[in-house]
């Protein structure tokens, strides 16, 4: 501990939020969102404190600022709106006000009828520095106040008005004497593009998507059903790796280790003669198709997600040109990957040992820069917790410096620790583990153990993925699929689903107890029935109708949950301003389930008359009065209710919409 400092500046300003680790890691914000920001700012004795928040786009020397407010017990809060996205800083400051400490106690005095001629003079002589700080007719201004408090020619008691007058607070709060303010740490922040925070995924692989059954599907197939994924108001469309997929140990249907002639191969086992991470399969279309893909897609308002998993085939071109990148066992073979007991023999992982650093990491990050350059700005990485942290420190600095636009959502289904840090580290998204979340407990448990982290981690909700069927969904039922997607499109703004497996209610695990899928998509072409009847598409529909329509469903603040007295229904609100959406859920994917709902009304901004709930999955209206209310959700039918509110005061009986 060093010496203490020599210093007159007395204000200690503490607890500074949004910051991540005490500042180690910026914290996250989305283009056009406030950010809130508060401290603890007090100082000794019974002096006065006023504090401002300064902010600043990165790198800019000058500073903005904002007013900061107390709230209660020496905590202070204020707020600003960037302006652009990037690097952005803040601080705080903090200063002794003598001016609100000398008027407070005037008016003490006042009220106790003590006020002197020297009081008068101690304020007057405050001003009259204010007044050299001033500028232009304020200046001028706050000099005649000066005089007037120190003319003993008028009445004390009309000088004392003058002294506690909201006119001269204002004209002195405008300028202050900050000579002495203390300044908190310098704090970052990032700004990311509003689809960083709300976003609708849907996953598909192009290969399965062709008109002629048992054809390989094609870049110009997937543009023909845009409006297909379009239409159920999915604005992000995610395709599994389109390189090119290596031959040796290529896996058959079901990941048998030998492959038969014309099986496709995992995409995931990525390069081959045809090339490696910059090259498409020629058999979905060539660098042009897509391209052409990306703008058709873009024509609809959906954005191309690319997969990047940094890992080759044994056949990948720098196998060859980069043995230094792979690790070799003692026979001097390539270490193929594995996660005990399931082998990987088709894929070979990135050595981040390797005595080639600099030029493995400008490799990498060369990836990204290639498919950026090709107007791809969403990012999905595959297993990003296998590659070393400081890589992800690094390359994530260096692509938002060049593109702040670019949105990386981190695969990592992996320990808590582990996911938190590559959120820290700049990846916008993360996978959660929402998908094994299925008890009223174990859901609210889980949001608020996110809301904690809401400085930095973004969660995407996904109920499948190709590598993951969950056991909730292997009931197969209806409403397991619609009350998970419900669920997940609701308490989560960004979201996702693999599909057509998930709208089709694809649920035939490989075997009994695995969360894979039996054919699964990631060995072998699957044929969808896009038009079949039980399809539940139109729910999905609804569901994001909802979220593109109400602001509430766009963030992840505003969150409360309410008391249900059933354990397999689970209720919660959202609040963004004015909008509120009520949710209700049965968790229960076989029965019918029936409970009285007890909500907050204070927090969803209404009273004890009667108002009317319009549910926005089936367009019904329901009659609702006080703070308790029945719900029955039928599995036969839609076993959730997304609700926005009509309200109706005493004396009218109109309703008008209220979110």
């Amino acid at each position: 501990m060093g010496k203490p400092e020599l210093t007159t500046r007395r204000v200690v300003i503490e607890s500074v939020t949004p910051t991540v680790e005490h500042g180690r890691f910026p914290a996250r914000s989305a283009l056009g969102d406030r950010v809130e920001v508060g401290a603890r700012i007090f100082t000794d004795g019974h002096d006065l404190v006023s504090a401002a928040l300064q902010f600043r786009k990165s790198p800019s020397r000058s500073w903005s600022e904002a007013p900061m407010e107390f709230a209660d017990n020496d905590a202070w809060s204020g707020e600003f709106t960037p302006g652009d996205l990037g690097a952005w800083q803040f601080r705080v400051s903090g200063w002794v006000d003598h001016f609100r400490t000398w008027s407070e106690g005037i008016s003490k005095k006042a009220t106790a009828g003590v006020v002197t001629d020297v009081d008068l003079d101690i304020g007057s002589a405050l001003v009259t520095a204010a007044a050299g700080r001033a500028k232009g007719k304020t200046a001028g201004t706050l000099a005649e106040y000066a005089g007037e408090l120190a003319n003993r020619a008028t009445e004390l008691s009309e000088r004392t008005v003058i002294a506690v007058s909201d006119d001269l607070a204002e004209l002195m709060g405008a300028n202050p004497d900050r000579t002495r303010a203390t300044f908190s740490e310098t704090f970052e922040l990032t700004v990311d593009r509003e689809r960083a925070a709300f976003s609708t995924w849907y996953e598909l692989f192009p290969r399965s998507w062709s008109a002629v059954p048992g054809e390989h599907g094609s870049f110009s197939d997937v543009i023909k059903q845009l409006d297909y994924v379009a239409g159920m108001g999915f604005d992000v469309l995610y395709l599994p790796p389109i390189h090119p997929i290596g031959t040796t140990f290529r896996k058959g249907p079901n990941n048998v280790l030998q492959a038969k002639p014309g099986d496709p191969g995992v995409p995931w086992a990525i390069g081959s003669g045809l090339g490696g991470h910059m090259s498409v399969h020629p058999e979905l279309g060539t660098l042009e198709d897509f391209q052409d893909l990306i703008s058709a897609a873009g024509e609809k308002g959906i954005e191309i997600a690319m997969d990047v998993a940094l890992q080759c085939s044994p056949d990948h071109p720098w196998v060859k040109e980069h043995p230094e990148w792979f690790r070799r066992r003692p026979d001097g073979s390539i270490q193929y990957a594995e996660n005990p007991p399931k082998k990987y023999q088709d894929i070979y992982p990135i050595d981040f040992d390797t005595s080639d650093t600099e030029g493995l990491w400008e490799g990498l990050k060369g990836v990204f820069d290639f498919w950026i350059e090709r107007d791809i700005r969403i990012f999905r990485v595959d297993n990003p917790h296998t590659k070393a942290f400081p890589f992800w420190e690094w390359l994530i600095s260096e692509l938002r410096s060049e593109h702040p636009d670019v949105i990386l959502l981190a695969e990592a289904f992996t320990r808590p620790a582990v996911m938190h840090r590559l959120a820290k580290l700049g990846f916008n998204q993360s996978y959660t583990y929402f998908t094994w979340r299925n008890t009223r407990h174990e859901i609210t448990s889980y949001l608020h153990e996110l809301a904690g982290a809401r400085d930095y981690f973004r969660p995407n909700f996904w109920p499948n993925t190709p590598d993951i069927l969950p056991e909730i969904l292997q009931t197969g039922t209806r409403a397991a699929f619609i009350s998970r997607y419900v669920l997940a499109a609701t308490l989560s703004s960004n979201c996702g689903i693999y599909g057509p497996a998930y709208e089709l209610m694809d649920h035939q695990p490989l075997r009994p107890g695995a969360e894979e899928y039996l054919e699964s998509e990631k060995y072998q072409i699957r044929e969808w029935d896009l038009e079949r009847e039980d399809s539940i598409a139109p729910v999905i529909t609804q569901v994001n109708k909802a979220r593109h329509s109400h602001s509430a469903l766009q963030r992840n603040d505003g969150l409360q949950f309410h008391h249900v007295d059933n354990d397999m229904i689970i209720s919660y609100s959202k609040r963004a301003g004015d909008d509120v959406v009520l949710v209700v859920v049965n968790l229960d994917p076989h029965h019918t389930q029936t409970g009285w709902v007890d909500l907050d009304l204070a927090s969803l901004g209404l009273d004890d008359d009667r108002y009317q709930v319009r549910d926005l999955l089936t367009d019904r209206i329901y009659q609702w009065s006080g703070p308790r209310n029945f719900v029955r959700l039928d599995v036969s039918g839609v076993p959730a209710h997304i609700f926005s509110f009509l309200r109706q005061t005493r004396t009218e009986r109109n309703f008008d919409y209220f979110s």
